[in-house]
């Protein structure tokens, strides 16, 4: 497996299927979320309504993935994972983020795809420290057993976050 950090708008990625950092409504957002339901298009919502609530309002637990056809986006595959809200660390944040990585990768090999995007889960609006996030999720990348996805990309919306991320890959190798 590869693992390559850019800097770009995920929703344009012409991978098998890019990772939604997604609320546990699946219902559309801020930040990356809202992007991916606007550029998939309506559709996107309609099928995220179609996952059956596990409780009132959660489709999607913190920690888990969800996928969904991508509709009008190059990727054939959202998969959609709820990142943890940043909380100190003390409340189960790293266990949480790590498993977000581990599911959407496990539903990627199940859907025998070849190549994934994922955004900074969890490092925007959740604020969850990125030097924090990107060594937790590069050490769960790294740590998967063979068969998942060949390309993993890593997209960052600014360069400086890239950076970080970048730095991390390079002390996780």
């Amino acid at each position: 497996m590869s693992i390559e950090v850019i800097t770009g708008d995920i929703t344009r990625l012409d991978v098998d299927a890019i990772v939604n950092a997604a609320n546990t409504t699946l219902l559309g957002g801020g930040g990356v979320d809202g992007a991916i339901h606007r550029a998939a298009g309506p559709r996107l919502l309609q099928a995220c309504r179609a996952i059956p609530e596990i409780s009132p309002g959660v489709r999607c637990p913190t920690g888990e993935a969800r996928v969904t056809p991508g509709f009008e986006l190059p990727a054939r595959y959202v998969i959609h994972t709820v990142g943890p809200v940043w909380r100190g660390g003390g409340n189960g944040e790293p266990a949480l983020l790590a498993s977000c990585y581990q599911q959407s990768m496990t539903l990627a090999a199940e859907y025998d795809l070849s190549s994934i995007a994922f955004p900074a889960i969890s490092c925007g609006v959740y604020g969850y420290p990125p030097e924090q996030a990107s060594q937790v999720a590069l050490r769960t990348l790294l740590d998967q057993p063979e068969g998942g996805p060949e390309r993993v990309l890593i997209c960052c919306f600014s360069d400086a976050m890239a950076a970080i991320w970048r730095g991390a890959l390079s002390d996780a190798d």
